[in-house]
């Protein structure tokens, strides 16, 4: 089922081929303005966080990133800290001022996006009086098998019935979803949840603590399956949904639309920040979202894919729909009466940085980006004939097997370094077009072209292979890397007035346009067939030792 996705920032391959005018950490605008107003904008991920400071149209004048470390715990706990959160944004944000040269009495806005589908429980002044409940946390998965489970590929076809019908999704009966987290939280942590006024997603709990309001919005809300989707601006928890599950409705913060001003930043946190209090905070949007709008592509069944930590395809679309069977979605959109397409595959950007990792554990020396990158442009285009499949956690969209994982096959004594380091990327690639068919059939038209973000998108190489593997057009945007911190502010632009959605595709440049090499893609049409196929013969291999 479509169940609380997971897509994460581009952190994790962060790495890749920084270009010298777009390092953290350092002006990457050539044309800045030296009066123009600012957006401070924070991209909170999974595996990073990005801080970083906008035009209203959104230029990215400055931006710096760090890495996040999830805690693993037992019973499936997986948690993060937002206090440390909010300490690393203050010591960003500073960090513009001081050695960026960004002029903090610029800043009239704060645009906030990141990850969604995990739970932050705050008191009445939004401070955490608990751990961070992250989106693959799955403490809470028996709670939810209770309120949906059943013999259905894991569900009960009643249950199931009322969500799919409501929202377009449903609650994940392996725990890992807000709903899930709520009652973990309710039940097995009762101390926590008396301490905690709202329950909160991580976007949410920001805006919270530089306003000291707590609202949440339908789009923020999508992974707790609570709202009626088939209205796209839903209004109001549904009262049906909501008692079936059992969540308690008084740590739900109440619900304002997409996209709207939450109030101006404490005096305090202005303060801390070295920025007016008169910034005012645009409620937060998760990077799915965010990413529609960072992109450029705002109009109907204009589509990108973010190569990141994990891979999306998405695209506003003016219907809602469901395809149970390849976990694809309409869910609500940006706040403008339409809807974007959801999916989620687990492992993109996260399979090279496993790759690389395995590397250096064997050698004892690091093995750079740059080395494996350079390495793969030396192997021929199917590496030899090589296939690396890149479900390390399982898979979600358009092959629902959380059981399922990596592996390399048709590895021969002639294939090295290089034939593996390319499979790799190819694997992603071959896996993004599955995804890219399923979306298309979704969509019932072609989405070409497609643009690109996300730190693989950084590569040259894996951009050609993608375009060459997928047969489309495929547009990097400029500064990939910072598709969350690009959308945040034009965000705030548009909620202040000073931007009109229509016009946002206008807003963000393409840096390099990448077309299918009819050599490759001949080399390619001949092994594609081959990856679902991996699959289908070794599901039930997987299902025995992994589930």
């Amino acid at each position: 089922m479509i169940d609380g996705p997971g897509p994460h920032p581009p952190a994790a391959v962060g790495a890749l081929l920084p270009a010298a005018a777009e390092r953290p950490g350092v002006p990457v605008g050539t044309d800045r303005g030296a009066g123009e107003p600012l957006v401070l904008t924070v991209d909170l991920g999974s595996s990073g966080l990005k801080v970083g400071y906008t035009t209203l149209r959104g230029r990215i004048e400055w931006w710096a990133d760090e890495r996040l470390i999830s805690l693993a715990g037992p019973d499936g706990a997986v948690t993060q800290d937002a206090d440390d959160w909010w300490q690393r944004i203050r010591r960003l944000a500073r960090q513009g001022q001081d050695e960026g040269g960004i002029d903090g009495a610029r800043v009239v806005g704060v645009g906030i996006t990141g990850q969604w589908a995990s739970t932050v429980p705050v008191d009445a002044d939004g401070r955490p009086v608990g751990p961070v409940v992250m989106w693959n946390d799955g403490r809470g998965a028996e709670h939810s098998r209770a309120v949906v489970g059943g013999r259905v590929a894991g569900y009960r076809p009643t249950a199931l019935a009322v969500w799919l019908r409501r929202t377009g999704g449903a609650p994940n009966p392996t725990g890992q979803d807000a709903l899930a987290h709520h009652l973990h939280l309710l039940r097995d942590q009762p101390e926590v949840a008396a301490a905690a006024r709202w329950f909160l997603e991580p976007v949410d709990a920001l805006a919270m603590r530089f306003t000291g309001r707590a609202v949440a919005t339908p789009a923020s809300m999508i992974g707790a399956w609570l709202t009626d989707n088939r209205d796209p601006v839903p209004r109001a928890y549904d009262e049906v949904l909501v008692r079936r599950s059992g969540v308690d409705a008084g740590k739900l913060a109440p619900l304002v639309p997409t996209g709207s001003i939450v109030g101006p930043v404490l005096p305090e946190v202005a303060a801390e920040f070295g920025i007016p209090p008169t910034a005012r905070v645009v409620s937060g949007l998760p990077d799915l979202h965010v990413a529609v709008i960072g992109s450029g592509c705002t109009r109907d069944f204009q589509a990108h894919l973010s190569i990141g930590t994990t891979a999306w395809i998405t695209c506003p679309v003016p219907f809602k729909r469901t395809d149970v069977l390849r976990q694809l979605a309409s869910i609500p959109g940006i706040g403008d009466g339409r809807y974007i397409l959801v999916n989620n595959q687990d492992s993109a950007g996260r399979a090279v940085e496993w790759f690389r990792e395995t590397l250096r554990g064997l050698t004892g020396a690091p093995v750079e980006y740059e080395q494996l990158l350079a390495a793969a442009a030396t192997a021929p285009p199917g590496s030899g004939g090589v296939l690396f499949t890149p479900w390390l956690t399982g898979e979600r969209s358009p092959i629902d097997d959380r059981n399922a994982r990596a592996g390399f096959h048709n590895v021969g004594v002639d294939s090295g370094p290089a034939e593996l380091s390319r499979a790799v990327l190819e694997g992603v690639a071959h896996n993004a077009r599955l995804l890219l068919d399923a979306a298309e059939r979704f969509a019932g038209r072609a989405l070409d072209p497609l643009r690109i973000v996300g730190g693989g998108a950084r590569s040259d190489l894996w951009c050609q292979i993608v375009a060459d593997v997928t047969e489309h057009r495929i547009e990097r945007v400029q500064d990939p890397m910072c598709v969350g911190l690009r959308g945040a502010g034009l965000l705030v632009g548009m909620a202040f007035g000073e931007v009109r959605a229509a016009r946002v595709p206008e807003l963000v440049p393409v840096d390099r346009v990448f077309t299918p090499d009819p050599a490759s893609v001949a080399a390619y049409r001949r092994v594609l067939p081959e990856f679902p196929r991996l699959h289908a013969r070794n599901k039930g291999m997987f299902r025995r030792l992994n589930a």
